[in-house]
């Protein structure tokens, strides 16, 4: 048995939709699928970063501002993550079927 191959099931063909993906490429087609998450992201680190920063120079004004921007951000990320996953649900060919569940289409199901 090969570690780098799927097993064998006995009656089950996988279609040609399953095929390995990898990671890298995986992340690029997330990106494009929605690419308000990473920018939400992004200015969540930001606004962590400088806050932090401002908080060691001692400006406890701006770091409280930078805090709250924070999370802002975050909620703008959360809020990005949920309007992706609705759309994906919604999108037209998938039949409301969650991609990578593991279940298989119901006429490969059926014996033979």
């Amino acid at each position: 048995m090969d570690p780098g191959r799927p097993p064998v099931i006995e009656g089950f063909e996988p279609s040609a939709a399953h095929h390995q993906e990898r990671f890298s490429d995986k992340f690029k087609r997330k990106m494009r699928e929605n690419p308000l998450v990473p920018i939400g992201c992004l200015g969540t680190l930001g606004a962590l970063t400088y806050g932090l920063v401002c908080f060691k120079k001692g400006d406890r004004q701006q770091s409280q501002l930078m805090m709250r921007a924070r999370i802002l951000a975050q909620g703008f990320t959360i809020a990005a993550l949920m309007v992706g996953v609705v759309v994906t649900a919604l999108k037209p060919g998938r039949g409301g079927q969650a991609v990578g569940t593991g279940t298989a289409p119901a006429a490969a199901n059926t014996p033979p």
